[in-house]
C-alpha cells in the first residue's frame, strides 16, 4: 500500500487540509510584507541640502525660506532645488536675475539635507542620510535581505528533511520575529543589514514549510489547487502591505507592523499537524497514525487503528525510505535531472527577477505608489484563479509556455513604448 492509499482512505482533501490551509494563512500573508518591504521604508523623499546653518552676517533673517533656497541652492530645468549640490557662497544676486547661475561655483552638501516628510515620516534614507553619494545604500538592504533568503532556501530545504516540517516551522517563526522586530530597533546602518539578512533567512524557512505541508497532506488529485489557489495569501498579504505603508509612515512601526501577525503564527502552530508522510519515511510509525488517525477523525472517517495495523504501515514506511538519502547532488547525476534543473532553473529565475524587478520599482512609474502596489497585488487575484483552471484544461507545460511567452511579449511592447505610456504593458505581466 502506497501514501497515497491511505489519503484516500481518510479523505484526502476535506476539513483537515482546509484547516491546514487556513492555520498557515497567517504567515504566509506575513511573506509579501517583507519581500517587498523595501518599497516603503528605503524610499527617498525629495530632498535638498541643509542651509540653516548659512547665516552671512544675519542677511538670511530678512528673506523668505523660498528667498534662501533660491540664493543657496542651484534648481533642476523644472524649478525644484537641487538634491545633492549647493552655491560655495549666497548668490544675492539670484533674487533678482535667477535664470543665470551656471557658472556659479558649486559644492556638495556641507551640512546634511532636509527631506520632505509630508509623505514619510521616516524612511532608511532619512535615517542614516542614505542619498547622493550614498543612495545606492538603500537598494542595498534589498540585495542583502534576499541574499538570507537564498541562503535560507539552502539550510532549510535540508533542515525540514531531517528535522521535520512543524518543529523546522517553529523555529523559522522564531527566528523572523525576533530578527524582524530587532531590525526595527537597529541603531546603524550595519546592524539594520545584518538584521534584514537573518531575517530573510527565517522567512524563507516559513516558504518552504508551509508549501509542502500543505501539498503533504492533500491527495494528488487537489496539488494544483493547494499549490495556486494556497498562494492567494501571498495577494492578500500584498495588498495589506500597501494599506500598512499608507496607514504607518514611519519605517520603524512599519517594520514591526508587519512582523507583529507572526506572534499569531506561533499561537496557531500547536495545531498544525506534522507531515505523516514525512513521520513514515523517518520511520516514525507511532506519531504518523496519530496525526493520520486526527486527520480521518477531522474528516468523519474511521479511524486507520481499527483498519490498519502498524505492521502495515510498517510497509509502507519501507517503501518511504526507498532510496531516500537525497542531496542536492542528486539534482545533477542523471542527464534527465540535469536537464530539468537547468531548465526550471532559467524559467524561474526569469520569472522571479521579472516579477520582482518589476515589483520593487514601483515609484518608477510616477503615479501615487500606494496605489500602484495595490493594483498590482491585487491583480494577481483573478491571474492566479485564470491560471488554476488553465493548469486542468491545457496542463502544465502549455501553461508555463502561455504565460512566459505573454510576459515576454508584454514587455518588449514596453520598451518601444513612449515614455509614460508603458503602465499597461508592466501591468499585464502580472497576470501570471
Amino acid at each position: 500500500m502506497k501514501f497515497e492509499s491511505i489519503l484516500e482512505e481518510i479523505d484526502g482533501f476535506g476539513p483537515f487540509q482546509i484547516a491546514i490551509i487556513v492555520l498557515l494563512c497567517t504567515p504566509r500573508i506575513v511573506l509579501p510584507c517583507h519581500f517587498l518591504l523595501n518599497n516603503f521604508i528605503a524610499a527617498v523623499p525629495p530632498h535638498h541640502c541643509d542651509i540653516s546653518t548659512l547665516d552671512n552676517g544675519g542677511l538670511f533673517r530678512n528673506l523668505t525660506q523660498a528667498q534662501r533656497l533660491t540664493v543657496s541652492i542651484p534648481v533642476r530645468e523644472n524649478g525644484d532645488p537641487k538634491s545633492c549640490e549647493m552655491f560655495a557662497e549666497p548668490q544675492f544676486q539670484l533674487l533678482s536675475n535667477s535664470s543665470d547661475s551656471n557658472d556659479l561655483q558649486r559644492v556638495q552638501c556641507q551640512s546634511g539635507w532636509v527631506y520632505d516628510n509630508s509623505t514619510f515620516t521616516s524612511t532608511l534614507a532619512t535615517e542614516w542620510d542614505l542619498v547622493c553619494d550614498r543612495k545606492s545604500l538603500t537598494k542595498t538592504t534589498g540585495t542583502i535581505f534576499f541574499s538570507g533568503v537564498m541562503m535560507g532556501a539552502i539550510a532549510f530545504g535540508f533542515l525540514c528533511d531531517k528535522y521535520g516540517r512543524k518543529n523546522t516551522l517553529l523555529a523559522s517563526y522564531i527566528m523572523a520575529m525576533v530578527f524582524g522586530f530587532s531590525s526595527a530597533f537597529a541603531n546603524s546602518y550595519i546592524l539594520f543589514a545584518v538584521l534584514r539578512f537573518l531575517t530573510g533567512f527565517g522567512l524563507t524557512g516559513i516558504t518552504i514549510n508551509s508549501v509542502v505541508l500543505s501539498i503533504e497532506w492533500v491527495d494528488v488529485g487537489h496539488r494544483s489547487f493547494i499549490g495556486v489557489i494556497g498562494s492567494l495569501a501571498w495577494s492578500a498579504g500584498n495588498m495589506l502591505l500597501a494599506g500598512f505603508a499608507f496607514l504607518v509612515n514611519d519605517w520603524r512601526t512599519l517594520i514591526m507592523t508587519v512582523t507583529a501577525p507572526l506572534g499569531f503564527a506561533i499561537l496557531t502552530w500547536w495545531w498544525i499537524p506534522e507531515s505523516a508522510r514525512w513521520l513514515l519515511a523517518n520511520g516514525k510509525m507511532e506519531k504518523a497514525q496519530y496525526y493520520l488517525d486526527r486527520c480521518a477523525k477531522f474528516n468523519k472517517r474511521q479511524k486507520l487503528s481499527s483498519k490498519l495495523k502498524l505492521e502495515t504501515l510498517s510497509n509502507i514506511q519501507i517503501l518511504e525510505n526507498q532510496d531516500k538519502n537525497y542531496s542536492y547532488l542528486d539534482l545533477f547525476k542523471t542527464p534527465k535531472m540535469r536537464q530539468l534543473t537547468l531548465l526550471t532553473g532559467i524559467v524561474w529565475y526569469g520569472v522571479a527577477s521579472t516579477y520582482y524587478g518589476i515589483s520593487l520599482n514601483i515609484s518608477g512609474f510616477g503615479l501615487n505608489m500606494y496605489l500602484t502596489h495595490f493594483i498590482y497585488a491585487a491583480i494577481e487575484v483573478p491571474a492566479k484563479l485564470m491560471v488554476y483552471f488553465l493548469l486542468n484544461i491545457i496542463g502544465r507545460r502549455k501553461c508555463q509556455a502561455g504565460t512566459l511567452l505573454l510576459t515576454g511579449t508584454c514587455i518588449a511592447i514596453n520598451i518601444f513604448a513612449p515614455k509614460g505610456h508603458g503602465t499597461f504593458c508592466f501591468t499585464t505581466v502580472f497576470n501570471h
